[in-house]
């Protein structure tokens, strides 16, 4: 019983998968010209730079981790250092919004790769359609539980490396090396540093494994290898990108390109198939991007239901064989995308993660006794991490004002909505699971 039980969990590869599949698919295609604009010449060095953040925070993640298997992840993690408490219950509300708007963002994603593809008219209808389609999609493909998201993930993103890795093999192949000479004006330099705090978003996927301990083999050993290894091949695959992007085109051809800017980029040493593959290439990566959220979105409901934090109807448990927490998370999704503009929100959803970070930081040095690991690289790390949130709030108090109310507005209207639901159901979490 136990070995088949085993046999539907997730392997090593299916988690790391799983991870790669949030990572690329959240901010390559998405917000890479986004990147050339803030960045300039010295987007491969800012990839480099926020991927050594997320490494700091993996720290924290894989020693917690390995010790504290729970599908709530960073969530379970807090409540063992600091206990049952309005900060843990806005938290673990926190970062099921999170999920819920990261995947109306991918649905707007696809909707707008996948419409000129296909030649269909753009407008509000046709997006409407193929938004509501994508997620019922996985959501559906959820349903049939862990193996089956594992294994769609694993040849989706396969794919995904293959297209992408063609573009790295013919770019650098063809590369203008006057165009990669990096900035290093006072100007430069500050532009690569308020993108690495953009950037430093792209690497957050990681999290999912956390969110999946449960259901993947050997946690004890696989969480912190899984973590490890998805932001190590997701650092070169961008390097590799930026610097194949950023030698084959003018930095302000890419600028002007900023919606589809890889595919773009493809052109000069790939010519149009390059354009249509990396279209192609960019529907791969929503749609992974898309499946491991609504299951790690769908897990976090789940357990954060069991743990007595989201209404009950949650707990209803259809999933695993699948919980109505998938469904209405799903559901929430579809809605985000459809009734608004993602772009001030995606940053809002940024800045939630990174208070999550510096939480699991700090529950990782007061739990550092019982899980391991050195306090100065713990101090350094929450320093590091504080540092890339100040630059983020300030970058968005000097460019996009409303954004940085936004971010503020959130935090209070979640720990006043955490307070009065704590006060009404008289609600407590049960303790995290400890391996």
């Amino acid at each position: 019983m136990e070995l088949e039980e085993d046999n539907k969990k997730l392997t090593l590869w299916e988690a790391v998968s799983m991870a790669v599949g949030v990572m690329i698919g959240a901010s390559i295609f998405s917000i890479f010209g986004v990147g050339a604009q803030i960045a300039g010449k010295d987007l491969p060095e800012t990839f480099v730079l926020s991927g050594m953040y997320a490494l700091l925070v993996a720290y924290s993640y894989t020693k917690l981790g390995s010790k504290i298997i729970s599908d709530a992840g960073p969530i379970a993690f807090i409540h063992k250092a600091i206990g049952d408490n309005i900060i843990t219950g806005a938290l673990s509300i926190l970062l099921w919004v999170s999920y819920v708007i990261s995947i109306s963002l991918f649905a707007k994603g696809f909707a707008g790769y996948f419409l000129p593809l296909i030649g269909a008219q753009i407008n509000s209808f046709n997006y409407a359609l193929a938004e509501i389609g994508i997620v019922a999609f996985f959501t559906a493909l959820n349903f049939f539980g862990s193996k089956a998201v594992g294994k769609a993930e694993f040849f989706i993103v396969l794919t995904k490396l293959t297209i992408l890795g063609l573009f790295i093999f013919a770019g650098l192949l063809t590369l203008h090396i006057s165009y990669l000479v990096p900035d290093t004006s006072i100007s430069g330099i500050e532009g690569m540093l308020f993108a690495s705090a953009i950037f430093f978003l792209s690497y957050m996927g990681f999290g999912v494994i956390t969110n999946a301990s449960e259901h993947i083999k050997d946690p004890n050993k696989n969480v912190p290898r899984a973590i490890y290894l998805s932001i190590f091949l997701v650092m070169f695959v961008y390097v590799g990108v930026a610097i194949s992007a950023i030698g084959n085109l003018p930095i302000d051809e890419l600028i002007k390109a900023s919606e589809n800017a890889l595919a773009v980029a493809a052109k000069p040493f790939l010519g149009d198939l390059g354009f249509l593959l990396i279209s192609i290439g960019a529907l791969f990566s929503i749609s992974s991007a898309m499946n491991a959220t609504i299951y790690g979105g769908a897990n976090v409901a789940y357990s954060l239901a069991k743990d007595g934090e989201l209404p009950k109807f949650f707990e209803r448990k259809v999933w695993f064989k699948s919980t109505e927490g998938l469904y209405i998370t799903s559901a929430l999704g579809v809605l985000f995308a459809l009734l608004f503009n993602m772009e001030g929100v995606a940053s809002i959803t940024s800045a939630v993660f990174m208070v999550i970070y510096l939480f699991v930081i700090l529950s990782h040095y007061i739990l550092v006794d019982e899980v391991g690991g050195r306090k100065e690289i713990i101090i350094f790390s929450f320093l590091v991490v504080l540092g890339v949130f100040m630059l983020l709030l300030y970058y968005q108090w000097e460019v996009h004002r409303i954004v940085f109310y936004g971010i503020i507005l959130t935090f209070a209207f979640v720990i006043v909505f955490e307070a009065i639901y704590r006060k009404i159901t008289k609600r407590k979490f049960s303790i995290a699971h400890t391996h």
